[in-house]
């Protein structure tokens, strides 16, 4: 039987440019109390974007967490309060210098639920019109197009290690028909 916890307290732990941590103290099953430790971060936007011989435009760039290189679809932080959408057509341009004709919504998720209030919105983008790169000042990135299929299979062979890109190649494929 499932329980909705009840938070009786909170305390900020932390206060940064992206993200905050909070301790909640909560209700839970029996009467008792615990403690979940909650990063609240304002969500982020990735975009599908689709070429004009069904690929996708990929970046790579160098990823702290994961010590290494990653390939990913165009992505960003969304500001307090801003629409995904708003958000996806300024880190398309940002990242890849493309704008788009047109934007589909493919699918929203919580990055990691058990702990994190970010949310992620994907979009698919068509119809592209190359233009400039606008890279943050701490951005180093290298902009590719991938055959969607070789996307797909790359996925399948745990090539791509970020969740927000494979969940994007993976239901825009589905969405082509591929």
């Amino acid at each position: 039987m499932t329980y909705e916890e009840k938070t009786i307290s909170s305390e900020m732990i932390y206060e940064g440019k992206i993200l905050n941590l909070r301790k909640d103290k909560v209700t839970v099953k029996d009467d008792n109390t615990s403690y979940r430790e909650i990063v609240e971060h304002p969500g982020g936007v990735g975009i599908a974007a689709v070429t004009e011989n069904r690929g996708l435009l990929m970046v790579k760039q160098f990823r702290k967490t994961a010590e290494e290189v990653v390939l990913e679809i165009p992505a960003g932080t969304r500001e307090p309060g801003e629409d995904p959408m708003i958000t996806g057509i300024r880190e398309l341009r940002e990242e890849t210098g493309f704008s788009a004709e047109k934007f589909s919504f493919l699918a929203s998720f919580y990055s990691s639920i058990g702990y994190s209030t970010e949310m992620i919105y994907l979009y698919m983008a068509e119809g592209l019109t190359p233009g400039e790169t606008d890279f943050d000042d701490n951005e180093a990135i290298d902009l590719y197009e991938f055959p969607i299929e070789e996307l797909v299979q790359m996925v399948k062979d745990g090539e791509i290690i970020d969740g927000k890109t494979i969940t994007a190649i993976l239901l825009t494929a589905a969405r082509l028909g591929l």
